[in-house]
């Protein structure tokens, strides 16, 4: 008899099927001073793996690089269009696996 495979249903339990390796550097690099004038911040929200983290103490969009699934939605939305976006090198990032 074959097992029936469940589907996560909180985004938490699929960000837990995503395997990562690391880089040692960032791959995300957004333009400080375009952030400090960017009033709503959307790459704070849309990321689905909180990347971004507004630090109102040190003025600066803190970065979460090692979390990235690498959707690209931090760069469809961001209002300046300046968040520099590149893959990371070739072996590292995100890997997706199912069950």
């Amino acid at each position: 008899m074959s097992e029936k495979k469940t589907i996560p249903e909180h985004i938490d339990d699929k960000l837990f099927t995503v395997k990562y390796k690391c880089d040692e550097t960032t791959h995300l690099t957004p333009e400080q001073d375009n952030c400090k004038a960017c009033n709503d911040r959307p790459c704070t929200t849309v990321c689905p793996a909180n990347v971004y983290e507004w630090d109102e103490t040190q003025a600066k969009l803190l970065v979460g690089f090692e979390n990235c699934l690498e959707c690209g939605a931090c760069r469809v939305v961001c209002p300046a269009g300046t968040l520099g976006w590149k893959y990371p090198k070739s072996g590292c990032g995100v890997t997706f696996k199912y069950g």
